[in-house]
């Protein structure tokens, strides 16, 4: 497989439950339909709910990498408008 190139990424770290969501929401709204977002966040509450949210929102979970430093990253392909 070919390595996923994200057309926008954020990183939301620095904020907490219910905010991480909030914030890679509203980063998904500024992309085009089949456009891909990646989103840096901490390891726990934040890559259970966001992607557990993001997948109900209807978009497409393509990846999780782990940074090996208490971080992820989810790729995320933003589906519909």
């Amino acid at each position: 497989m070919s390595e996923i190139r994200p057309n926008y990424i954020v990183d939301i770290t620095d904020v907490v439950c219910p905010t991480t969501f909030v914030k890679a929401k509203v980063a998904l709204e500024e992309l085009e339909e089949g456009e891909i977002l990646s989103i840096k966040m901490n390891d726990g509450e934040p890559v259970q709910n966001v992607s557990r949210s993001i997948k109900e929102e209807g978009h497409e979970i393509l990846k999780l990498i782990d940074n090996n430093d208490g971080t992820y990253n989810l790729l995320v392909r933003k589906v519909g408008d």
